[in-house]
């Protein structure tokens, strides 16, 4: 009997024992799931603030270009106004030299030779003065235009994610609705940073490849000196709102999956057909992967951070919304930097040719002098001959009214004085 009590002792402590162990299993495993999941959390974390790093990233970089731009502005300002200033003292100097002290008697003789000089010039000057102001205007309204346009970027980022989020979760796998809901969401970034659609960028134009067959890639970006940017927004995303759909981890892993490789797919099908060697097409050695709905590029990433390398590899870029409207920023701050470099070379060439007119006005005021001036010694060797040296004019006049000749008028005291002296 002792021993029975003492075989039930023993059972019901393996029993204990073997429900601690059991729990301590489950309790472990719990543990193992929710550090998982912390590591999770934190790679996402991870992801949004290297999202959060390169735009910041961006905005430095347009607040640098923002401040060399108005240093430049200022620069150029300060030149400009030097250089009419020192026109306009040289041309006062000159002509203040050349005209003082000339005889009334030349005045109305040259008057209307002088007008028709400075008429031209005036008018130049006139047309200087406007485009300098016109200048001064444009890139006061692109300095205002660059600032909001840098506030802008960061509330045009958000909220086109937002929309492409909201969108990814209405789309149900219909390839055609998602590229061509993705080349509009394309066209309206491209027209939101500054492009005008058939000025700087062309949608799907057909070209011919070596080979004779017709391609049309989704956009093309035109850059000065005629090189091109091309575009791709064709990208399928109907794995990835699958897995934003189901809640059932298995289905999630799945389209994870599926989502990867529709991806790498058209990185390979976007590679071959070799749009930047396309004839007519002078681009880059890369072409633009547009992924229109940003988590869906960092869901792709995250699980397989090589994805990025592997595009580059062969010459493709993959771009979210945010990182492509930086770089349309970049393009349509390019274009206003080549329309401003055109209109410096415009008042350029005006202020040469004004300068041209400046050096014909003053030979011609040099011409005007040297006449002046030759009039002035005739007329000085005629007055010297009237009325000085002992044989003078009035001398001899004098000398025949003491002989006798009536005369009804006198001559100038002060001239006949200075002859009899």
């Amino acid at each position: 009997m002792e021993g029975v009590l003492f075989l039930i002792a023993g059972m019901a402590i393996g029993v204990f024992m073997g429900k601690l162990f059991f729990s301590k299993n489950i309790e472990k495993e719990r543990l193992d799931i929710s550090l998982q999941e912390i590591e999770d959390i934190k790679l996402a974390l991870k992801s949004k603030d290297v999202e959060i790093i390169d735009l910041n990233k961006t905005i430095a970089s347009q607040e640098t270009a923002l401040e060399y731009k108005e240093n430049y502005i200022k620069k150029q300002k300060e030149d400009l106004e030097e250089i009419q200033k020192k026109i306009k003292l040289e041309f006062e100097n000159l002509a203040n030299k050349v005209l003082e002290d000339r005889t009334k008697k030349f005045k109305e003789e040259n008057t209307s030779q002088i007008n028709s000089i400075l008429n031209p010039l005036k008018e130049n000057f006139k047309d200087f003065e406007k485009r300098l102001k016109d200048y001064y205007d444009s890139e006061n309204k692109d300095r205002a235009s660059v600032k909001s346009e840098i506030n802008q970027l960061c509330r045009l980022n958000n909220q086109l994610s937002n929309d492409a989020k909201n969108l990814a979760n209405a789309l149900k796998g219909d390839s055609k609705v998602q590229g061509d809901w993705g080349e509009l969401k394309l066209e309206s970034i491209l027209e939101k940073s500054g492009l005008e659609k058939n000025v700087n960028f062309s949608v799907q134009p057909t070209i011919k490849n070596e080979e004779g067959k017709m391609l049309r890639p989704d956009v093309i970006v035109d850059l000065p000196e005629g090189k091109n940017l091309i575009i791709d927004s064709k990208v399928s995303l109907s794995n990835y709102s699958r897995f934003c759909e189901t809640d059932d981890q298995e289905t999630k892993r799945k389209e994870l999956a599926l989502h990867i490789l529709s991806i790498k797919n058209h990185i390979r099908d976007l590679s071959s057909k070799n749009y930047q060697g396309l004839y007519g097409i002078n681009s880059p050695d890369y072409v633009l992967m547009f992924i229109p709905i940003e988590p869906a590029f960092s869901l792709a990433l995250q699980d397989q951070q090589n994805i990025f390398n592997e595009a580059i590899n062969k010459n493709i870029v993959l771009v979210t919304t945010s990182t492509l409207i930086a770089t349309l920023r970049t393009v349509a701050f390019i274009w206003k930097q080549e329309d401003q470099k055109n209109n410096v070379e415009k008042i350029v060439n005006a202020g040469s040719k004004l300068y041209d007119k400046f050096v014909s006005f003053q030979k011609y005021l040099s011409d005007i002098g040297n006449h002046m001036n030759k009039a002035q010694n005739a007329y000085d060797s005629a007055m010297s001959s009237f009325s000085e040296g002992r044989g003078n004019l009035i001398r001899k006049a004098e000398d025949l009214k003491k002989l006798g000749v009536k005369n009804t008028k006198e001559i100038d005291q002060k001239l006949l004085n200075k002859a009899l002296e």
